[in-house]
């Protein structure tokens, strides 16, 4: 059967997308998730202490505020019960066909259509919308032995809740912003924790704090309070830009800021120095939490800096000796560069997305790739941030497809493609403008690619980027008029 839009994901992305095409009018969209429920990354996320480290009131969607936030960093279950409520309000949720994976989609230029195979059959699109994120495929590392570990073992995406922890001896790998938020739970309850740091990162404090009753009324009855708490969290979070891409040199600042509150809160001048990162600040995913350093003072807690060699039947073994473990998680990331993976994409002239993406991904925008009309990505390239919400650069990205989808209706057009030209200036102006940045500041982290390229991230303002996809310029694309 063929529809006028088909969505692959049914997370923020996903579901916002198809909320905003409903509100223009556009009515045969059908999504297509791969898992049983929705919510994407806040669905897959449920280990101990999953919340949002972006402010509750700025990550949601501005169409459909929430006022009634139990704290200002939301809690993971409450995330994904705001998205829940936001698929049934707006008619979603008849649209989504769960366990529904996508494994081919094929253009056929002749018919003007998108072919798209899945584990549920075969349907037809008009235009394709592919919003599957940059968080969704948990990476695991590659360490000698990983497969011959005797106990219960799992990423922190695909959080184990059969195995109790209680009272055992558990190693966690990774220190990234997953970590952050387990260990603290971990140590509370496990008899022995040891965390496998490979690079520290930088922890500044988180300023949660619950919501009580009073300020929601407040945010509720009061015209303009929510607003106004919004547009405040975004200006602050925005002010912070500057040091990440133009200014570098204003994150010295916090650097010296968090030296001192390591100080503050690690007295063991040994365990200080291992928590101290070597690169400059935002480098790396700045993380935040009020109880990561107090949980790694914990007499149960051992941090673990020397090398891991491999993993063995009973535990870890690392340059310093063999250490006993009953269970294993892993807190290691996602594949965030390879975007579509693994699905087969194939545009124009049989080229497949893989080939056209083989020095890296790219896609004008972050949004439209050349040779692949009617294509559009949702929180593609060069569209992450390091010091905002993506909520907001998501709802700029739905005004761009959405522009783009009313060209073809109101033009009678069958494709529209953006020309490679168009694509190149934006991809060489991208990588101009990330000379400089901190994300190049001599660090491994996950928005680089494996010749050290970053293909992630924004390097601008979040105004700017929603002026740039303000409508889509004509001037950009080819096109076939119908008939």
């Amino acid at each position: 059967m063929t529809h006028g839009v088909v969505i692959i994901g049914s997370g923020f992305g996903g579901i916002g997308m198809a909320i905003r095409l409903g509100m223009a009018g556009v009515r045969d969209v059908v999504l297509l998730e791969k898992a049983r429920d929705l919510g994407g990354t806040w669905r897959d996320n449920t280990y101990p202490g999953a919340a949002c480290d972006v402010p509750s009131h700025l990550y949601s969607f501005s169409f459909e505020p929430k006022t009634d936030w139990t704290r200002r960093f939301p809690p993971q279950p409450e995330i994904l019960d705001y998205l829940r409520h936001c698929a049934r309000k707006y008619g979603v949720l008849d649209k989504i066909r769960f366990g529904t994976e996508v494994t081919e989609a094929r253009f056929d230029e002749d018919a003007a259509l998108w072919r798209i195979s899945t584990t549920g059959g075969e349907l037809e699109a008009r235009v394709l919308v592919a919003a599957a994120g940059q968080l969704n495929r948990p990476a695991l590392p590659e360490i000698a032995g990983r497969e011959s570990f005797a106990g219960p073992s799992f990423h922190s995406a695909r959080w184990d809740h059969g195995t109790d922890l209680r009272g055992r001896r558990v190693a966690l790998i990774g220190t990234g912003a997953s970590a952050i938020q387990i260990v603290p739970e971990l140590a509370r309850e496990v008899a022995e924790l040891r965390l496998y740091q490979r690079t520290p990162p930088y922890v500044i404090d988180k300023p949660d704090r619950p919501y009580p009753a009073w300020k929601q009324a407040v945010l509720r009855n009061v015209p303009g309070a929510y607003a106004l708490s919004r547009a405040r969290i975004y200006t602050q979070l925005e002010s912070r830009a500057l040091g990440f891409f133009k200014y570098p040199k204003l994150m010295g600042l916090m650097e010296h800021r968090f030296r001192r509150d390591l100080r503050d809160a690690v007295g063991d001048p040994g365990l200080r120095d291992a928590l101290q990162p070597g690169y400059r600040m935002g480098c790396k995913r700045i993380l935040v939490s009020n109880d990561y350093y107090p949980a790694l003072i914990r007499p149960n807690v051992h941090l673990m800096t020397d090398p891991i060699e491999r993993i063995t039947p009973s535990g870890v073994a690392t340059s310093g000796g063999e250490h006993p473990a009953d269970v294993l998680v892993y807190a290691t990331g996602f594949s965030t560069t390879d975007f579509l993976a693994p699905m087969k994409i194939v545009g124009r002239d049989g080229r497949e997305l893989n080939e056209a993406w083989r020095d890296g991904a790219r896609a004008h925008l972050g949004i439209t790739v050349s040779g692949f009309p009617n294509l559009f990505l949702l929180y593609g390239p060069y569209t992450n941030l390091g010091h905002n919400s993506i909520i907001y650069m998501l709802e700029s990205q739905f005004r761009y497809v959405l522009g783009c989808v009313n060209v073809l209706r109101r033009h009678a057009l069958d494709w529209i493609d953006v020309r490679p030209d168009v694509e190149d200036a934006f991809v060489r102006e991208m990588r101009s403008r990330m000379r400089g940045t901190v994300w190049e500041g001599g660090c491994d982290s996950w928005y680089r690619q494996a010749d050290g390229t970053v293909v992630n991230n924004w390097p601008g303002f979040t105004f700017a980027y929603r002026n740039a996809t303000r409508r889509p310029d004509p001037r950009h694309f080819r096109a076939r008029r119908a008939g």
